[in-house]
């Protein structure tokens, strides 16, 4: 089975976000943790605490060309932001783009049509984009269903910063009314951190099954976040491969890692998915 990490960090400076460890994170560091886990592949989000997050990103995915790839940024008020997403793809390891709010990027930017002209430059470059959408996701929907080539990811199952237990999922039914877009996929990532309960983290299922059910193992994806999980690599992948009775199979093979290299256009290693 191939084991696809959707959602990772590196960094090596600036301040990070409260939920996640407060030290530098390396490509050396994510590779040690991947070997140990078993985890093929994992998909680099560049973070905007560090500015030169991107460069980071490209340099491992140079030393690693077979373990990393990239959901890039840029500053959404760059004059020059049509002609970066035009050429994105371009770019060592690049294969798509993710953003979410900050001070730099406002939540309305997302939703007051600031943002009109990112999604048809996307659309015509062939550039998916992930987003941290738990506070604006019907905009997510008027979104795709305008621009229906355009591949979109909703990170972490919708559900918002710092959210614990139940009311982490208090937006679910806003993210499975998105699965009657084809052009929407989930991240199933960091879950784990949202769970009151210890590993299996059984509170998790039934969210699991719902955003499963609603998207199916082509558009839901199984990732970590690994900087800020309360548990290991391993149990992170093992929740997914040993807990869950209802994924087996060719689903469970979707789900860990081929559906999202389907989705971002990773190629598959040889041999996989056959």
């Amino acid at each position: 089975m191939l084991i696809v990490d959707a959602q990772i960090h590196l960094w090596e400076k600036g301040t990070p976000s409260a939920h996640h460890r407060q030290e530098p994170y390396s490509a050396e560091q994510a590779i040690a943790g991947m070997d140990a886990a078993d985890v093929d592949r994992a998909l680099i989000h560049p973070v905007l605490w560090d500015p030169d997050s991107n460069e980071l990103a490209v340099e491992a995915v140079r030393k690693y060309p077979d373990r990393f790839a990239i959901m890039g940024w840029f500053y959404l008020d760059d004059p020059n932001g049509r002609d970066l997403v035009a050429h994105w793809k371009q770019r060592p390891g690049m294969l798509g783009l993710r953003f979410y709010t900050s001070e730099r990027h406002p939540q309305a930017w997302f939703t007051d049509g600031t943002l009109d002209w990112l999604w048809p430059a996307a659309e015509r470059a062939g550039v998916p984009i992930a987003l941290g959408a738990a506070m604006f996701l019907p905009t997510v929907g008027r979104i795709a269903e305008r621009h229906s080539g355009l591949k979109l990811i909703v990170d972490h199952m919708g559900v918002p910063r710092a959210s614990k237990g139940e009311a982490a999922y208090r937006f679910q039914p806003e993210l499975l009314a998105l699965a009657k877009y084809p052009n929407v996929a989930v991240k199933a990532t960091g879950q784990a951190g949202y769970a009151e309960d210890e590993y299996p983290f059984r509170s998790l299922h039934p969210h699991l099954k719902r955003c499963f059910d609603a998207f199916g193992p082509e558009r839901m994806f199984w990732g970590t976040d690994i900087t800020r999980m309360p548990c290991s690599w391993r149990q992170c992948v093992t929740l997914f491969t040993e807990e869950l009775p209802w994924l087996k199979g060719r689903d469970l093979d979707l789900v860990m890692g081929e559906a999202l290299c389907n989705w971002i256009g990773w190629p598959l290693p040889a041999g996989a998915g056959s």
